[in-house]
């Protein structure tokens, strides 16, 4: 196995070459540290731009707690919105941690389409899916601008995420070629934009994709070249169509994504050498049941609360 230093030296070689790999991966990262620079709204204003009652310890810990999502995202992934928006949620605006939390996950995404290497020839093969992924997201960053969903739109996330997990077990990690269906896909990949837009959540791809995808490059890189697509199409709708967001909210994001790219470094190498296909496997399906416990204990009580107040 190479050294660091010697895949340090081979990464800055592919760069001067103009690897598509390597560009993409360096343009992910050069990004946000240039919109944290840009943007930085110097020391005094670095919590103000949240809310009342952020100190910065409290900043720090949400720093810890990208990094830790970041190694997530680059082990198994997927489950660095899920990770961080409820805990971001719990502590600032709601509405602001989703739009905040959609930088880090496009450094992510655009970093994981060049290290897996994938490029235009899984968009002409999936371009119902990209499309109508795409379309998913603008109909949710509307419905995130102009209305308030509460606790409904992730409840019914956990639901079905504890539903496929439990199918999972049941069938020993089975692999379902039929699963690859055209409908279906646009299907999934419609609600996979909506949800992402309106709530940050987006485990019903990549719980669908799991169903006949056991290649972790390829499972991985389809994700995140879906996941570039949408979250980009996000950002720009959010900053010329929408007041969502502002100059500080662009900086905090990027500023977390900087942050992020410690734990995303940390957990691609953890998936290149330490997780084999059977544990990555169990891997996924533990996220998935953890998120999906996660988001009923948080939105269950609202939403009983909810359907007992109608009747």
């Amino acid at each position: 196995m190479s050294s660091p230093t010697r895949r340090a030296s081979a990464f800055v070689g592919h760069l001067r070459e103009r690897r598509y790999r390597e560009l993409l991966m360096a343009f992910a990262a050069l990004a946000v540290i240039a919109g944290t620079v840009a943007l930085f709204p110097g020391m005094e204003g670095v919590t103000k731009g949240i809310q009342s009652g952020v100190t910065l310890p409290l900043f720090a810990f949400l720093l810890v707690v990208a990094v830790f999502a970041g190694a997530v995202k680059g082990a198994v992934g997927f489950g660095y919105a899920l990770i961080t928006t409820p805990i971001f949620a719990s502590v600032i605006d709601p509405t602001m941690a989703v739009v905040v939390l959609a930088i880090p996950p496009w450094m992510i995404n655009v970093f994981q389409v060049g290290e897996t290497n994938t490029g235009l020839d899984y968009v002409r093969r999936e371009w119902q899916l990209v499309a109508l992924a795409l379309v998913g997201s603008v109909v949710g960053v509307y419905v995130l601008a102009s209305v308030s969903t509460g606790p409904i739109v992730p409840f019914l996330i956990g639901i079905m995420l504890l539903g496929y997990a439990i199918y999972q077990l049941a069938s020993s990690f089975v692999v379902v070629e039929g699963a690859h269906h055209p409908v279906l896909l646009g299907v999934f990949g419609l609600l996979e934009g909506f949800f992402l837009a309106v709530a940050n959540l987006g485990p019903l791809l990549p719980a669908y994709l799991h169903t006949f995808e056991r290649d972790r490059e390829r499972y991985i890189g389809g994700l995140s070249m879906v996941f570039t697509v949408v979250f980009t199409a996000r950002i720009v709708q959010m900053a010329f169509f929408t007041d969502l967001l502002t100059a500080y909210r662009l900086w905090l994001g990027c500023a977390l994504a900087v942050v992020t790219l410690v734990g995303l470094l940390v957990g691609t190498a953890l998936r290149r050498v330490g997780i084999d296909e059977r544990r990555f496997d169990w891997a996924v399906t533990a996220m998935l049941v953890a998120i999906g416990l996660n988001i009923l204990r948080k939105t269950g009580p609202a939403v009983v609360g909810r359907l007992l107040g109608g009747f």
